[in-house]
């Protein structure tokens, strides 16, 4: 049995308790939804700040050139790399998720002509799969969990992209990249991987497990903020030769001459379409900073300590035992998250929240947590236990109040 001294044990022994004060962290709350907003760096209050009242407010239009602003897409790239796997020049700060999905599987697409299907998991994030319809223009769309179960039973020499999920936003659970980049590459297709739940909390190598191309948001464990604007990652390899649609003059070549033909850019900025946010980025850039001095194999470890000490600790408690395990109990094959069934799921997580632990509900019933390891203790997880048990115990469910549906679950 895990009890709350042996969770204060391990916090002391914790080599990144100190990465907690450099967040904004509401008094009498645990949050365990990182893994959808993470929360306010103290760094990025500054940052903003200044770029508002400084760079916007005095330097005027001249803030593209003196405080960098037209390279910061690129430059935030590079620094995103590190945390993904990826050389410099192969990443660049964008967009949003959905948009860079959209160009990277269109730039898949046209290195691979002659190929008219694209795979993708019947169980993605859905706007993936919206996505993908979009841009499918013509192309057949085969699913993992409709249409086979394996990648084996789908992978033919029509196939021309496999699109997949690092960790799935549901349960957690952890693909194995180079395993499943080498097989799709042997039966010629190529891979696109959305990093939306790994990126900042578990290990990418994008690079070393020869990936073709990745997108992911800055704004769940990277801390980024709200909307903040997501990242696309393009191996050195296929710059040159690929092709997307949103040719957009921050991709040209020459953008101030002015020209009426497009001409892309040589290498990663390409990939860049219109005039980038320069508040989103700054706030991208103030998280990013947080990484500087941090041991991503010591983030790793302790991301895997939080989930078995999360899952244990659910188990133990008698009051809890009506909920199932949805998430691999294996941290080897397990993101930075753990999920639990329950019919009244909903209503649990909305009296949770009440009582100041911020969880989360997917359907269908599955009650979804965040163990960001930046911030995280767990003893914070033991108190989030003794609350989830007080709700069950309580079986908050028969009161109307929990069943009312926000617009955001």
């Amino acid at each position: 049995m895990l009890n709350r001294e042996e969770c204060a044990d391990l916090d002391r022994d914790d080599p990144l308790a100190h990465m907690r004060d450099r967040f904004i962290l509401p008094e009498g709350v645990i949050y365990l939804d990182g893994n959808s907003l993470g929360p306010l760096p103290k760094a990025a209050v500054a940052m903003l700040s200044h770029t508002v009242e400084q760079e916007w407010g005095q330097g005027l239009i001249r803030s593209w050139d003196d405080a960098g602003w037209f390279d910061l897409p690129q430059r935030l790239g590079d620094r995103l790399g590190r945390l993904i796997g990826a050389a410099p020049g192969q990443v660049v700060a964008c967009d949003g998720t959905s948009i860079n999905l959209y160009k990277t599987l269109r730039a898949a697409l046209s290195l691979r002509p002659d190929r008219r299907t694209i795979l993708a998991e019947a169980g993605s994030f859905p706007t993936d799969l919206y996505i993908i319809e979009g841009a499918a223009e013509g192309h057949r769309t085969r699913l993992l969990g409709r249409d086979g179960d394996t990648l084996d039973d789908l992978l033919d020499d029509d196939v021309a992209v496999v699109v997949l999920s690092h960790v799935d936003y549901r349960s957690g659970a952890l693909l194995d990249m180079r395993e499943l980049t080498a097989k799709a590459h042997r039966a010629g297709a190529l891979v696109i991987w959305d990093l939306c739940h790994s990126a900042g909390v578990v290990p990418v190598e994008l690079d070393g497990c020869e990936a073709d191309f990745a997108v992911g948001c800055s704004y769940k464990y990277l801390n980024g903020g709200p909307g903040a604007p997501a990242f696309l990652y393009a191996a050195h390899r296929h710059h040159e030769a690929s092709r997307h649609p949103l040719t957009g003059w921050w991709g040209h070549a020459a953008p101030f001459a002015f020209e009426r033909e497009f001409r892309p850019q040589d290498g990663i900025r390409r990939f860049l379409t219109g005039t980038q946010p320069i508040l989103g980025l700054k706030g991208v850039e103030a998280a990013l900073q947080l990484y500087d001095d941090v041991d991503l194999a010591a983030l790793r470890a302790k991301s895997r300590a939080l989930g078995d000490s999360f899952i244990a600790l659910v188990e133990q408690h008698p009051d809890c035992a009506a909920l199932q395990l949805a998430s691999p109990r294996d941290s080897d094959v397990r993101g930075s998250q753990v999920a639990f069934t329950f019919p009244h799921g909903y209503a649990v997580i909305r009296a949770m929240i009440e009582q100041g632990v911020i969880g989360d509900f997917r359907e269908p019933g599955l009650m979804r947590f965040g163990l960001a390891p930046l911030y995280l203790r767990h003893t914070d997880l033991f108190d989030a236990v003794e609350i989830m048990a007080d709700c069950l115990r309580r079986q908050v469910w028969t009161d109307p109040k929990y069943q009312t549906r926000a617009a955001v679950t």
